[in-house]
């Protein structure tokens, strides 16, 4: 069928008809800011712009054609579709089937650690397979086609990340990647806004485990997790664990032989030890999923341990810094209740005499927010940390006051107090959501 087309103007292509600009271009835009020559620009709207506004100036910039949704922006090399977001999305799932066996695509989800976990089999996979991955946390209805439109013929594996803060929305999203293999990090306290509690939690994170079922594909599964096993029953397994046992198929075992004031996560491989750059017991599970993927492609166990050893954690993400003051735990980039409580337990298990915490506000906990940051007040409480600063509206809702307690409403009422206190010879544990930008303290500490 071919496109119709008026004065250089394509009117309703279907995704088969725009599959070849795809292929001709050098990419896909949907910012006119990064916009490369030869690109094919998506005039995607949202709550504050509309990407119809910008498509002369995506072509301008070099972009070979402006793909827009609305009428009477019309110009040369323009293509009109109903809805530019479903163009892309139906785009993005009809480039997943045209690249049919040729890759294996990882999906993975959870409610912690998936941008790490995802960040680990990346750079275990890379070391023997052409491999591409979700870039830092595209992840949602957005991101995931983008990343899908970055995979080519050459490449053998896709890792895709998969974000949701509702029902429904994994399922979509397994439908535009469709994964062979997936990998759920955990059901925990996150979004519970948006999934109604953590049974809907569960419930959204599952559509992973029924896509995979329904299509014959593999789960990865911790058998230290018994919701894992719980929810995935009767689909075919890698299956991997601390605790061996006969139907186990991969064995990671906790270094039990850590050293003194070693604040990163080590462990060990058929006796051999693997010490990582992340903090936090907690990534022990995320680095296990790791080497359990990367033995099932049969990446070596030299390779495994080089990868892992050679990884840093960034973007505020279970990094360790040591400022000329302070040692910092930074693990702001977001937080959740499973997340937080963890982040304090870790810092309980560092061997170190003055620790500091400072928590920011949880966000999308809806009904749930007073108890949740209630339970972190609470958890806080009992440790023996010499000083507890909260940070944010929900915290200051909770009517606990600490002699050690020091609870500010914003970010900014934080910052001055540390301009003015100066903490040093400290051990600061940094957590919060990311709409409270507490990295913004990290200078001053």
């Amino acid at each position: 069928m071919i496109p119709r087309q008026k004065r250089g103007i394509f009117f309703d292509m279907t995704s088969h008809e725009l599959y070849p600009y795809f292929k001709n271009s050098t990419g896909i835009s949907i910012d006119t800011r990064t916009v490369e020559n030869g690109n094919l620009f998506f005039a995607l709207k949202g709550d504050n712009f509309d990407g119809n506004l910008y498509a002369d100036k995506a072509l301008a910039a070099g972009a070979s054609y402006a793909v827009i949704d609305d009428s009477n922006k019309l110009g040369p090399n323009c293509i009109l579709v109903e809805d530019c977001l479903k163009s892309l999305q139906d785009l993005a799932r009809y480039h997943r089937e045209s690249l049919g066996k040729g890759i294996k695509i990882f999906g993975l989800t959870g409610s912690n650690g998936k941008t790490t976990t995802k960040e680990l089999i990346y750079e275990i996979l890379k070391t023997q397979f052409k491999v591409k991955a979700t870039i830092g946390n595209l992840n949602n209805h957005i991101g995931v086609p983008l990343t899908l439109l970055r995979f080519q013929e050459e490449d053998e594996i896709g890792i895709v990340e998969m974000g949701a803060n509702h029902q429904k929305e994994i399922e979509f999203l397994c439908s535009i990647c469709k994964p062979d293999i997936g990998y759920i990090t955990n059901f925990g306290k996150a979004h519970l806004e948006g999934f109604g509690g953590i049974e809907g939690v569960i419930k959204g994170k599952r559509e992973l485990y029924t896509f995979l079922k329904e299509n014959k594909g593999l789960v990865l599964l911790n058998n230290d997790d018994p919701i894992q096993k719980r929810e995935s029953l009767g689909i075919q397994n890698i299956l991997f664990g601390k605790q061996n046992t006969e139907q186990l198929d991969y064995l990671i075992e906790e270094n039990e032989d850590i050293e003194l004031n070693n604040p990163y996560v080590s462990l060990k491989l058929k006796g051999e030890k693997i010490q990582s750059n992340l903090t936090g017991q907690y990534n022990f599970n995320n680095i296990s999923a790791a080497i359990a993927i990367g033995l099932f492609l049969k990446i070596s166990e030299e390779n495994i341990k080089a990868a892992l050893e050679s990884y840093k954690p960034s973007n505020n993400r279970s990094q360790i810094e040591n400022t000329k003051r302070n040692q910092l735990i930074i693990d702001a980039y977001n937080a959740n209740p499973s997340s937080m409580e963890g982040a304090i337990l870790n810092l309980l298990a560092l061997k170190a005499e003055e620790k500091w915490m400072i928590l920011g506000d949880m966000f999308e906990l809806g009904d749930y927010e007073a108890e949740e940051h209630k339970k972190v007040v609470l958890l806080a409480a009992k440790q023996n940390f010499e000083k507890l600063i909260f940070v944010g509206e929900a915290f200051s809702k909770c009517e606990m006051k600490l002699e050690n307690q020091i609870t500010f409403k914003t970010t900014d009422n934080l910052l001055h107090f540390l301009e003015e206190e100066k903490p040093k010879g400290k051990t600061i544990l940094i957590k919060g959501s990311r709409g409270m930008k507490l990295e913004r303290c990290i200078p001053l500490l």
